[in-house]
């Protein structure tokens, strides 16, 4: 199938405007991998320190003989955090699958991960955001001895898996396998967990009963079922060629998984191909196409195009609009729809996804991928287990449940969702693949607010039973980090279901879990920067159409002659914001991915 007209385009724009920069990056990729492994340079003290915490004698021989492969392994584990609680028992797996592969591998280094499901609406949200940074820079701290030959990143959820691709493409030389540990089975439905949380918000449950139902959901080692950030990750990883095919979704502790894991091991031993070769401009669109066709996550407009420009790469906010309008959404996966990742799996998953687009030419199926020698195109054929071994099952050619996981030719929706807005009040993101077509386009007056809780409060006390867009401003990564603004979803829910016409307009961010209530997010300039956000008042009369982009003022009397607001007064300490100063100070907008890195 020849690529579709629109997607060429938009790669070969990708590709013109990247041009100087990504061959800057691959200059300097080729000259590191000309030198190789510097442990082979090494003086005798160093190369001593590099084997000399090796309990397996045979581990110890073959790094101090030099010619064996040596694999890093950069791990996000902790056993608070159910994603990466599972990541305990991987370094020894990991280590005897590669031993048996002809290698040895040894723990390069961990780096933090945070839950932003445990951060939500409180102080460490706002270090969120940065932790991204955090890792990648932890990463390249891992691999800075530069005795590896290849690296293995163990990783789940929100900003752990942009940290570690950005991090490893510093180090785009070597060739990397991204190995995940796969969601927990399914709880609590999650329809039913946000019917709970709205009757929570509106007073007519109690404190306990929603503690029950959460626990319910959340409620064994894995990532999260909903689909936001963690498990579009694990989406974008797999449509980057960085997986095992059908890798993503498999669940903890079966022995799928376990066999997947070994064979990632194994596979890193041989590969040849560098990360910094695979994650291309193809790559990066085809990552793109996989967010937009299924729902995926909003905080990705931030983080692709941070990736991307780890790999010398220019990705825009039109670059996802512009593909957005080619390719149909073709997943229903909550808070998109009433299913969860084990349904979107079970009815064929990123296989069918992955053929379904290929035969589209909404896909470039030729892409590079750590299954050397085949394109992404070949992923329609997951790793199966038969026998006791893996083998490639069959193309998944269809869907086992076409409510869930549609083809091309009957999709959920003709578009991805995904639209940018542009207007008086700057640039601004906005997902529609959950909003009802007559909550599209809000004209309502303002209520401005600086933070969330602000926000429940005055929806407590029934100020905001009326037609209305509620902007909370000051929320950008300059203000405060950007702290993911999840608690406004019940409270907007609500006043939508009561008839109200509601809309948020935010510089912050909204999460994975974007849902039903129209947002315009990521508002760039944002107002600490200088944006025009910062001169709305209570009253000012707003316009969000998502139908034709825009995001305009109407009635704002003295608009052009206002003076922006104060931002509030914040120590910017406490929870370890202190730490964080340097990053406030030194990020960029985020339409350029929101990074304090170039």
């Amino acid at each position: 199938m020849s690529l579709h007209p629109v997607l060429d385009a938009v790669t070969r724009r990708i590709r013109e405007r990247s041009a100087t920069s990504r061959a800057a990056y691959l200059e300097r990729l080729r000259a590191a991998a000309a030198q190789g492994p510097r442990r082979l340079s090494l003086g005798c003290a160093n190369r001593a320190h590099g084997f000399a915490g090796c309990t397996a004698a045979e581990d110890k021989a073959a790094l101090r003989g030099g010619a064996t492969p040596a694999i890093g392994i950069v791990t996000s584990y902790n056993d608070m955090l159910s994603a990466h609680q599972p990541y305990g028992a991987y370094p020894e797996r990991l280590k005897a699958a590669v031993r048996a592969a002809g290698g040895v591998a040894q723990v390069a280094g961990g780096v933090p991960a945070m839950c932003d499901g445990i951060t939500q609406g409180e102080p460490g949200m706002e270090l969120s955001l940065f932790s991204r940074e955090v890792i990648a820079m932890g990463t390249a701290v891992a691999l800075s001895h530069g005795t590896f030959d290849g690296v293995l990143c163990l990783g789940v959820c929100d900003k752990i898996v942009p940290g570690l691709l950005i991090g490893a493409l510093s180090f785009g030389h070597q060739p990397t396998v991204f190995v995940p540990a796969g969601p927990m089975p399914s709880g609590l439905p999650n329809k039913e967990k946000g019917r709970i949380r709205q009757l929570h918000a509106e007073g007519k449950l109690d404190k306990h009963a929603l503690l029950e139902a959460e626990a319910a959901s959340y409620h064994s080692p894995g990532t999260c079922t909903f689909y936001g950030t963690a498990n579009s990750n694990q989406m974008l990883v797999e449509m980057m060629g960085l997986h095992l095919p059908g890798a993503s979704f498999a669940n903890p502790g079966t022995p799928l998984r376990d066999a997947l894991t070994d064979a990632a091991a194994r596979r890193v031993v041989g590969l040849r191909t560098p990360i910094g070769e695979i994650v291309d401009e193809r790559a990066v669109v085809n990552a793109v196409v996989g967010l937009l066709a299924t729902g995926g996550s909003t905080n990705h407009t931030l983080h692709l195009p941070a990736i991307a420009a780890a790999a010398g790469i220019a990705l825009t906010w039109e670059d996802f609009a512009d593909l957005s309008a080619v390719v149909p959404l073709l997943a229903r996966v909550y808070p998109n729809g009433s299913a969860d990742v084990n349904q979107f799996e079970a009815a064929g998953g990123m296989a069918f996804l992955i053929g379904e687009l290929a035969d589209a030419g909404l896909l470039h199926a030729d892409a590079a991928t750590v299954w050397e020698g085949e394109g992404i195109g070949a992923y329609r054929r997951p790793l199966r287990l038969e026998g006791g071994g893996l083998v490639r099952g069959a193309p998944v050619r269809e869907s086992a449940d076409p409510a869930v996981l549609a083809p091309v030719s009957a999709p959920m929706a003709a578009e991805g969702g995904l639209r940018v807005l542009t207007g008086p009040l700057g640039r601004a993101v906005v997902k529609v693949s959950a909003v009802k077509p007559d909550h599209r386009v809000i004209e309502a007056p303002a209520r401005v607010f600086t933070d969330q809780e602000s926000v429940q409060a005055a929806f407590r006390r029934g100020e905001l039973h009326r037609d209305v867009i509620v902007v909370v401003r000051f929320q950008g990564p300059k203000a405060n980090g950007m702290p993911e603004l999840h608690k406004l979803t019940p409270p907007l829910g609500v006043l939508q279901d009561l008839g109200y016409r509601v809309a948020l307009v935010t510089d912050g961010r909204m999460s994975g879990a974007s849902g039903k209530v129209p947002a315009a997010i990521h508002v760039t300039p944002e107002a600490a920067a200088g944006g025009p956000l910062g001169r709305v008042r209570d009253g000012d009369v707003l316009r969000l159409d998502t139908e034709r982009g825009v995001l305009e003022v109407l009635d704002a009397p003295d608009w052009e002659s206002r003076v922006s607001a104060e931002a509030p007064v914040d120590a910017g300490a406490g929870c370890g914001r202190e730490l964080f100063g340097v990053f406030r100070r030194a990020v960029g907008s985020a339409e350029a991915g929101a990074s304090v890195f170039g």
